[in-house]
């Protein structure tokens, strides 16, 4: 019996044997289970990304925030327009990404009950936001669960640890719907094709750091610094 209250894997129950928890993330990771206000950590960053300001926000609060171009708190369809270019993406996808993130996200995140036909989202209350079927890495008030990255990546990342494919990602997506949440399996996919596009690596795949990042927004500052640095070259 006391081996059964530590097993990770259920004989009538295959999935729990193709899709491998993690046992060993205390040896690397201090109380992986515990959710982190400010901070993505996982087994490689156990204080999270070097040289990252947190601003005192949740790690929700953070990957909203590169969008807040203004820093006034609020992000306006044109800001995430604009923050989609600074990282690279071309009009068309920028103007598409814009209007559905906006539109999408904005009514939950209002402080009052009307909505606002300039579609803003407000970063206070970007928790109200999180939407079903996604990988949980979020907890409901916006901190970061560092187990469930760390869980992702051990149950689909087949060919390279802690690397997933583009299949291994769609895979992943998947493995998250819950039943009739349509609106989630959409977003869910959506959300992590632009990343793929975004950050995957040259033998086209993206890695555990890649997906850490995006969570806590560093990797948008990343990018948007490289594409500058870019064009001050060819300038």
């Amino acid at each position: 019996m006391e081996r059964d209250a530590m097993a990770t894997e259920a004989p009538m129950a295959p999935v729990t044997r193709e899709r491998r928890v993690r046992d060993d993330l205390e040896e690397k990771l201090p109380k992986p289970y515990l959710a982190r206000a400010l901070e993505a950590t996982d087994t490689d960053n156990p204080n999270g990304t070097a040289g990252h300001n947190n601003n005192g926000m949740s790690v929700l609060q953070q990957h909203v925030a590169f969008f807040d171009q203004n820093k006034d708190g609020i992000v306006y369809p044109c800001e995430t327009y604009k923050g989609f270019r600074a990282i690279g993406f071309n009009p068309i996808i920028s103007l598409i990404a814009a209007i559905g993130i906006n539109v999408a996200f904005s009514y939950p995140t209002l402080p009052g009950w009307l909505p606002n036909p300039l579609f803003p989202i407000h970063i206070k209350n970007i928790h109200k936001a999180k939407h079903g079927s996604d990988t949980a890495t979020y907890d409901t008030e916006g901190r970061f669960m560092p187990v469930n990255l760390e869980n992702m990546f051990s149950k689909y990342a087949r060919t390279i640890p802690d690397k997933m494919s583009f299949w291994e990602m769609w895979s992943m997506t998947e493995g998250n719907r819950v039943t009739f949440d349509l609106f989630g399996w959409i977003v869910a996919k959506f959300e992590w094709i632009f990343l793929y596009v975004l950050a995957k690596d040259e033998d086209g795949f993206l890695s555990k750091e890649a997906a850490r990042r995006v969570y806590d927004g560093s990797i948008f500052e990343y990018y948007a610094k490289m594409r500058g640095n870019a064009e001050e070259k060819m300038n």
